[in-house]
């Protein structure tokens, strides 16, 4: 990103990107408490949080956070061990998301509420896929049929969750820990805009779906 402090900090129509989402989890009825996994030394955080005075009861930050994401999830599922019941649904975010909004939660916890397993947002892969070689030269055309390109929230059980991490080899992202236990998440289709700011020039666009949304006479995130 080019910037002198971690990515979910950079700022974005004029507030941290990590706050965006906060605020967007906090906005949702269908969630009971959002939880952020931070890093022991995080220098950031609590400046972040000081400035969001409407996040006290909604946000609890854990600072146990790990070298990978599958260790941050699960250091945080285990900080949830004393009142979490093992069917409760926990849905994992991707702080480099600002777009999510309340109605992409609602559609997820809808499309799962009664599932056996849960699932993903996730997007159609519209575009013509090449798998390339080292040289940078096009190797094959893939088929883009059937492809999907996963997003987050991902919503599992508790239990079914922690379970999964804790046996999986490291992998980037909930869905692959579930599917190593021999299971098949649901995809949810999300939206464009909940795409992962990666990027400096990603910023842009960003700022773009978060005006779009915020001048919209349906918004409520």
């Amino acid at each position: 990103m080019g910037s002198n402090s971690p990515k979910q900090y950079v700022m974005i129509a004029g507030k941290p990107m990590l706050l965006h989402v906060l605020d967007t989890f906090a906005a949702s009825p269908l969630i009971e408490h959002t939880y952020v996994v931070v890093n022991a030394e995080d220098k950031y955080i609590n400046e972040v949080m000081a400035g969001a005075p409407h996040l006290a009861g909604r946000v609890t930050v854990i600072f146990n956070g790990g070298a990978t994401r599958k260790v941050s999830v699960l250091k945080g599922l285990q900080v949830l061990s004393d009142f979490a019941d093992a069917d409760d649904w926990v849905l994992v975010h991707d702080a480099a998301r600002p777009g999510l909004t309340t109605e992409l939660i609602a559609q997820l916890i809808d499309a799962l509420d009664s599932d056996p397993v849960g699932g993903i947002l996730a997007v159609p892969v519209v575009d013509t896929l090449k798998r390339g070689q080292e040289d940078k030269r096009v190797q094959a055309t893939v088929p883009r049929s059937g492809l999907w390109a996963a997003q987050t929230p991902q919503m599992f059980r508790y239990a079914m969750l922690r379970r999964a991490l804790e046996t999986a080899d490291d992998v980037t992202d909930e869905s692959s820990a579930i599917e190593a236990l021999g299971l098949q998440p649901k995809l949810v289709e999300g939206s464009a805009r909940n795409f992962k700011v990666t990027l400096a020039q990603d910023i842009p666009l960003a700022e773009m779906y978060l005006h779009e949304c915020a001048t919209s006479p349906d918004h409520n995130a």
